[in-house]
């Protein structure tokens, strides 16, 4: 690292903050590149994905690690165009999810072990523990974020979709849910469209976000607050509304009326066959 840096990586690295936040980073290679250049891709092509693509990204989602290999996750392949019009509307009509060709729905999925349990005849209690139900939606996560990121080196445009959380009950009944299956969320892959290209949306200064040895929030506000600026210029720059990161967080989550019907999360959660201890 002390030798020169360079600057097309610092680019890189400091295009994902909107300003010059690095001044040294190791030698950027193929993945870092990828990883550091992703975007949320809101308009694609209505174009088929190339054969073997959904096996394929499922190999590299099964890939991730998985707590004690109990592999307590599934996913969902939606394809057909009646269903992901269905699922867009359950989803506050996002236009993306019927406009592309596939969409991914991650499941925290504790029923397979229940059957394997019954198979043998033996107790599972420790289903019911939050521990359990916390490992499914962290594994589905884990997994996820290789699809994305084999996605991307394909070529591909990827965004994850939290509002599949809105309605639970009426996406699991739409997808044939067992009980104990939880959609966690979703995920849109197809070609990006050419035409509406996406931009990489800064984030919070490291200060907000890296701790050394303990927890320290001596720099949030002043970081926060030059982010709010950083913000305010990339939402001028690609012409939408100017609002400051921290009034917008903030109004995101004022209440349970601002969080889309996520607000009773734990009632979906009983109604679909999970019990938290």
């Amino acid at each position: 690292m002390g030798k020169p840096q360079d600057f097309s990586s610092l680019d890189l690295v400091n295009g994902r903050y909107g300003r010059d936040e690095l001044t040294v980073v190791p030698e950027l290679n193929g993945t870092l590149e990828a990883l550091l250049g992703h975007r949320s891709v809101r308009a694609f092509e209505r174009k088929p994905l190339q054969g073997g693509t959904l096996e394929l990204l499922v190999a590299a989602a099964q890939s991730a690690p998985s707590s004690s290999n109990l592999q307590v996750w599934s996913v969902l392949a939606v394809e057909d165009e009646a269903r992901k019009a269905r699922l867009a509307v359950l989803a506050g009509n996002q236009a993306h999810i019927p406009e592309a060709p596939l969409v991914l729905v991650f499941l925290a999925d504790l029923a397979r072990l229940n059957t394997v349990a019954a198979q043998q005849d033996a107790p599972i209690a420790g289903l019911d523990y939050l521990d359990t139900y916390l490992m499914g939606v962290i594994d589905a996560a884990l997994a996820a974020q290789n699809v994305v990121t084999a996605a991307e080196s394909l070529g591909l445009g990827t965004v994850y979709i939290g509002a599949i959380r809105n309605k639970p009950e009426e996406v699991a009944a739409e997808l044939g849910l067992p009980p104990q299956v939880f959609p966690v969320f979703g995920l849109v892959i197809g070609h990006p469209d050419p035409a509406r290209p996406a931009s990489v949306k800064p984030r919070l200064s490291q200060r907000t976000v890296l701790h050394r040895e303990q927890y320290s929030a001596s720099q949030q506000h002043a970081a926060v607050a030059d982010y709010d600026t950083v913000i305010t210029a990339f939402q001028h720059s690609q012409g939408l509304p100017q609002v400051p990161w921290s009034r917008q967080a903030v109004s995101r989550l004022r209440g349970p009326e601002t969080l889309s019907g996520r607000h009773r999360l734990v009632e979906a959660i009983a109604n679909l066959g999970f019990t938290i201890k």
